[in-house]
This record gives C-alpha cells, sequence and structure tokens, in this order.
C-alpha cells in the first residue's frame, strides 16, 4: 500500500441500532498499533451514517410524505459529521486537521490520522473515501461495513447468490447498478465504483467486525474479502 491508507468506516459497523463502544475500542487499538509499527503510514477515516442517518430519513418520510432524495441526503450526512466527531477526539492525539467535509479542498493533512464525514447529495461516503484516495496518490481503499464479501446477488433474498473473492469494475458494475439512491443498501456506491473505475484504483470490501481479518487487510496479508479493481 502507499503512504496513505484510506478506509471507509460504514456507519452500520459505528452505530449498528447504538454505537458499539466495543468494536470502536478495538478499532482504536488495531490502528494506533499498526502506526506505532509503521511510522511512515498515515490513515484516513471516512464515516457513514448508520443508524441515526436511517432513522432521521425514515422519520422525514414519515412526517412530509414526500420522496425528496436531495432532503434525504443532507439529513444523512448530518449523521456522518457526528460520527466523525467522535472518531475524530477518539483518535484526538493523532488527529489534528479539521473534519473533512469537501474532499476536493483538503488544505493539510498535519496529524497522522484525518477524519472525513460525508460532503453533498447524489452519493454516499463511498464517493468521499475515493475522492480522498485521489487526492492523495493512494490506490486502495479499505471499504469496511456489515458484509464480508461481495455476492453474485443480494443473499438475503437469493438462496443462489454466491460469494466473490475477485471481480472487475465492470462486472461490478452490473450487480451495483449506476444510480445513487439515499440509503441506497449495496457493497459499494455506484457513483463511487464509476470514480474508481476512471481512477484505476482497487477496492477490497470487507466486514468491519471481524477485527482480526483487519490486521491481516492492514498488514497485507490473505484475507477474507472481496477485491475489486481493474481488470
Amino acid at each position: 500500500m502507499s503512504k496513505i491508507i484510506v478506509i471507509s468506516l460504514g456507519g452500520s459497523i459505528i452505530v449498528p441500532d447504538k454505537i458499539d463502544t466495543v468494536f470502536l475500542r478495538t478499532f482504536k487499538d488495531i490502528i494506533l498499533r499498526f502506526l506505532e509499527e509503521n511510522k511512515m503510514k498515515k490513515i484516513i477515516l471516512v464515516c457513514g451514517g448508520g443508524s441515526p442517518a436511517r432513522e432521521y430519513q425514515r422519520a422525514y418520510k414519515e412526517i412530509t410524505l414526500k420522496q425528496n432524495p436531495t432532503a434525504e441526503d443532507w439529513i444523512g450526512i448530518e449523521a456522518t459529521k457526528l460520527n466523525a466527531s467522535l472518531l475524530k477526539y477518539i483518535f484526538f492525539e493523532y488527529c489534528f486537521d479539521e473534519i473533512v467535509i469537501n474532499p476536493t479542498n483538503v488544505p493539510q493533512f498535519t496529524g497522522r490520522i484525518l477524519i472525513a464525514s460525508g460532503w453533498k447529495p447524489g452519493f454516499s461516503t463511498d464517493f468521499d473515501a475515493v475522492l480522498l484516495a485521489e487526492r492523495f496518490s493512494a490506490k486502495k481503499v479499505i471499504n469496511l461495513s456489515n458484509i464480508s464479501k461481495v455476492f453474485t446477488k443480494d443473499p438475503k433474498k437469493h438462496s443462489d447468490a454466491t460469494p466473490i473473492d475477485r471481480i472487475s469494475w465492470k462486472d461490478f458494475k452490473k450487480i451495483v447498478g449506476d444510480t445513487w439512491i439515499p440509503g441506497k443498501n449495496v457493497p459499494f456506491d455506484p457513483v463511487a465504483t464509476k470514480r474508481a473505475e476512471k481512477n484505476k484504483q482497487t477496492v477490497i470490501i470487507a466486514s468491519g467486525k471481524n477485527t482480526d481479518n483487519l490486521v491481516k487487510i492492514l498488514e497485507e496479508k490473505p484475507f477474507e474479502g472481496t477485491i475489486i479493481g481493474p481488470e
């Protein structure tokens, strides 16, 4: 991996229903141990919204009886900012810069950890992670969520869905489609997919809760997950 490691930390890992303090404590230990052992490395953490984003979006639709993707996106973005604030202060001694809310305008990265939230409507924090990887010339994005691998179909709906170890961007687009919808449940945002393909980046999809597996990914050892990348 390059000097900069970008991790997209799904909100479903930070706040599945309530804040997962046990996971966050373990995650903090893993990240700090890795940085201690790899003095030249820096890490960017991009935070998703999790259950607060979904609950506030649901409340908006229930109260207004409207479908307004832009409004729903803005509501979800606010949840990502709250999660990013939590992560910033968890890693306070290593994170000196303000939370990144615009991945196209990052004036400095003075600490060893940089925290980012959602940016604007039209895509998820996956896209922010891809843009930050582009900004800092990182060719890989580690996407941690509540799934261990990409499947050919939604395994919750299709019993014949099979896991995928490696897939090209071209074939992955057939799975996730082309359009972003707020709260859409896909392994990786379709808009981020297009950008990552253009940048010839590689994305690793893996379970965030499998912290032993995260250590293997960081150490570039064999791991459980799906590698999406250039053909």
